[in-house]
């Protein structure tokens, strides 16, 4: 009779992965949901600490039971969490860039539909204010940019004080991409 998985309690549940989502225009036009969305990808960042906490466990199981990987323990640990920060980073980085260029785009048919509205007092008023709107968009999209460096170097901070002697592998160029741009403080 196969074992059955443990329930997901404790820790565990908070540790898990947020669900993947298709992000939308509408979804880049509803800040609530877009910085919701954000939010709940941030998580991984948030529990830096006890997520590097239950996966050294984790690969302290494995190795108990006969199953770990090559290396040390520490090593095998780091790189898994790396890994997870690395795609989590990359995955919020384009998400936030695409609806920069969602928002951008309908400013600029705004703009041109503003040209078309000539002598329409009404309507280029209209077209106006919802310019204006979606400028306070970008700008508050655009200012998720300046919040992910420093989420991304909070998390590297408390990663580096873990992983003392970690250095995702030279064959790992997305990876070492993300490494440098860190240390550097910029974005990949």
């Amino acid at each position: 009779m196969p074992s059955k998985p443990p329930p997901a309690l404790g820790s565990l549940v908070v540790q898990g992965q947020p669900h993947l989502v298709h992000v939308s225009p509408s979804t880049c036009h509803n800040l609530t949901m877009f910085k919701d969305l954000l939010r709940e990808y941030r998580r991984l960042d948030d529990t830096i600490t006890m997520r590097l906490n239950r996966t050294n466990a984790q690969f302290r199981d494995r190795d108990r039971a006969g199953t770990s990987g090559k290396g040390n323990i520490q090593d095998q640990a780091c790189a898994y969490v790396w890994k997870e920060l690395v795609e989590n980073w990359k995955r919020r980085t384009e998400m936030i860039n695409y609806c920069v260029n969602i928002v951008d785009q309908s400013m600029e048919e705004k703009r041109k539909s503003l040209t078309s509205e000539e002598g329409d007092a009404r309507a280029e008023r209209r077209t106006q204010a919802a310019m204006f709107a979606d400028e306070v968009k970008r700008n508050q999209v655009r200012n998720e940019l300046a919040v992910e460096k420093i989420v991304r170097q909070r998390s590297l901070d408390a990663f580096q004080s873990r992983c003392q002697y970690f250095s995702p592998p030279l064959t790992d160029a997305e990876a070492r991409k993300w490494w440098d741009a860190a240390h550097t403080q910029e974005s990949p």
